[in-house]
């Protein structure tokens, strides 16, 4: 049975695969034709941009290979350009859907000046000069963490203080790109919130684990230390890595792992983590239980709160009763326009949802995947201020 998932699991992959490879250099070669028009200016603009180009292009596949193979500080920086121009492509794509409108308008009225060769050459440099800013703007918002504060009032009683301060972060994505200065920085938020338990709600890795390992991150996970402790769940990333490899790893650092597991706190509060709905897709054998399935022990009477890294099927929480419902796993599309994207497919995509009476909110992530760039939303750690009081009493 085992072989048959690891076939399953190997041609899934190879299939899709190829038609990303296929999509990727599609794109490449619409954008580099386009380019070739505008900088052919001289023979040395020429052949300078043919092979800057697909050098560009290169760097995203190889940097994957060498990151999956042999994971090194070479490979490393070879799959950050790579990533960046993920940015840049999409950008630059959106640029000629630009052009082609404006030049069918220019068909129809005429508005345009002789399209020479230096006035291309001059549209080329200044469509270069935009993209970049976009994405160099992008980057520092991507490096610039906000801390988002709900406050919560969940009619039910708990053990003790009445208040709770709870810190979620998800989509962390250490790796290749997001290294050991952004996790200094989450710590760094998590101590100076001073939370009473920290939830990390998925992709804490960003794939495979060898750079994790080979640049011994998490380490500093280890630092925090909050009254109830530090739970986590797996998310789709560490699937796509490898949840065999990537549990030892998060456990090594003191993260506990909910996999369709309960926690009941010392206040009385239940904890519910979901694994990922990626699980079975991913090779595993057994899939993830249903939400009524794990609550269906669980005292109504005391709070429920459920980590679920992707946010579907909401209305499941709201008929069991769920009191507070956290995901992560959009990234809210992380790129514009993809954010819009996300809104059509989720129910929320980012942001504070009440139900029912069930309180959702879905996180836009601390870290970033591919691209470290955002132009859709900001990078978050949020922060949830809980009062717990029952009205009956």
């Amino acid at each position: 049975m085992e072989d048959i998932f690891s076939i399953m699991r190997a041609t899934s992959f190879l299939i899709f695969f190829g038609i990303v490879f296929l999509i990727y250099f599609a794109v490449n070669y619409l954008i580099f034709s386009r380019g070739l028009q505008a900088f052919s200016i001289s023979p040395a603009w020429r052949k300078g941009y043919i092979f800057g180009f697909w050098l560009l292009v290169a760097c995203f596949i190889i940097g994957e290979i060498l990151e999956h193979s042999h994971s090194s500080l070479v490979g490393e920086w070879i799959y950050r350009i790579g990533a960046f121009w993920l940015a840049f492509m999409l950008y630059f794509s959106i640029a000629i859907l630009v052009f082609d409108f404006v030049r069918l308008t220019n068909y129809f009225f005429h508005f345009l000046p002789e399209m020479t060769q230096n006035f291309k050459f001059r549209i080329g440099i200044g469509t270069v000069s935009i993209v970049s800013l976009i994405v160099l703007l992008g980057h520092i918002n991507a490096l610039n963490t906000r801390v988002k504060e709900i406050s919560l009032n969940i009619p039910k009683k708990i053990i003790g203080n009445q208040e709770m301060k709870i810190l979620m972060a998800s989509d962390i994505h250490l790796g290749a790109l997001i290294g050991e200065n952004r996790e200094e920085k989450l710590v760094s938020i998590i101590k100076s919130q001073k939370p009473d338990l920290v939830l990390l709600c998925g992709d804490l890795v960003d794939g495979d684990i060898a750079s994790v390992l080979r640049k011994n991150l998490g380490r500093h996970i280890q630092e925090i230390e909050t009254p109830m402790g530090v739970y986590a769940i797996a998310g789709n990333h560490e699937y796509i890595g490898g949840i065999q490899k990537t549990l030892p790893y998060l456990e090594s650092v003191n993260i506990k792992i909910l996999r369709d597991k309960i926690i009941a706190l010392p206040n009385g509060v239940q904890l519910v983590g979901r694994d990922d709905r990626d699980n079975r897709r991913m090779g595993e054998q057994y899939g993830r239980k249903t939400l009524k399935e794990l609550v269906s022990s669980l005292d109504n009477k005391l709070p429920i709160i459920v980590m679920n890294h992707q946010p579907f099927n909401l209305d499941d929480a709201v008929n069991e009763n769920v009191d507070l419902h956290i995901s992560g796993h959009t990234h809210h599309g992380q790129l514009w326009p993809f954010n819009h994207i996300t809104n059509a497919i989720y129910e929320l995509s980012w942001g504070y949802l009440k139900k029912g009476n069930t309180n959702f909110y879905v996180s836009s992530g601390f870290g970033s995947w591919g691209p470290p760039v955002r132009t859709g939303n900001t990078p978050e750690v949020v922060v949830f201020k809980i009062k717990f009081n029952n009205p009956l009493e």
